[in-house]
């Protein structure tokens, strides 16, 4: 079973993403919070396994708090539910850690359990309606900032299929699509970029395409 915190301040999308959520038998719905201070409160004491967060909040943002959850010791991964397609607030959250990026408005029911099941499983999701935007998005900021690595985090780090991957990823394939792609098995292609992030220091999917965008990697 897996176990989601709820986090928006409206009563009435908090209610409507607990019924949903709770239609499907491997999720439970293990709490709500109005704010992103409120949410790292109740990660501390209900433990979730996935937190699926608003981005806008009167009460404190959830970038800081999806920031201060992605880095924590234990990290728990965050989706990003927002109504804005693309807007500073939901690159800010992207880059603070979240695993998976979903619009409000077009997101199925189908959409949100797979977030929440790929989220679980060390994935990460962007709605398909804005991959390619936000990857653009991505591309310009890396064309205006020269690449910065960092230790033990450049390009030479990745094998040579590594980076083929990683530059599958960034054309925002899945892993099916990846494995087709590479003629590799669905599996390996998860191996690999379980051994991507390890290596790049960073948490979930959307982190590697930054990162690749970032290391002119891809352009």
């Amino acid at each position: 079973m897996i176990r989601v915190l709820v986090v928006d301040d409206q009563l009435v999308v908090r209610r409507g993403l607990r019924v949903i959520l709770q239609d499907f038998p491997d999720i439970d719905v293990a709490g709500e919070a109005v704010s992103g201070p409120a949410a790292l409160a109740a990660v501390q004491e209900l433990r979730p396994d996935v937190v699926l967060m608003d981005v806008r909040m009167p009460d404190g943002d959830g970038i800081a708090a999806t920031r201060a959850l992605a880095t924590a010791s234990e990290p728990v991964p965050v989706i990003v539910l927002t109504t804005f397609a693309v807007d500073e607030y939901v690159f800010g959250a992207l880059e603070a850690g979240a695993v998976g990026f979903l619009l409000k408005d077009d997101a199925e029911p189908d959409d949100l359990a797979a977030a929440v099941r790929a989220a679980a499983r060390g994935d990460g999701l962007v709605s398909p309606s804005v991959t390619r935007r936000v990857i653009a998005e991505f591309a310009r900021r890396g064309s205006l900032v020269p690449a910065d690595p960092g230790p033990g985090r450049g390009a030479e780090v990745l094998t040579r299929r590594e980076l083929d991957i990683v530059r599958a990823l960034s054309q925002g394939h899945s892993n099916e699509q990846i494995a087709q792609h590479l003629h590799l098995e669905a599996g390996t292609v998860k191996a690999h970029l379980s051994r991507i992030m390890a290596k790049l220091e960073v948490q979930g999917r959307v982190q590697v395409v930054i990162w690749a965008f970032r290391n002119g990697v891809v352009a």
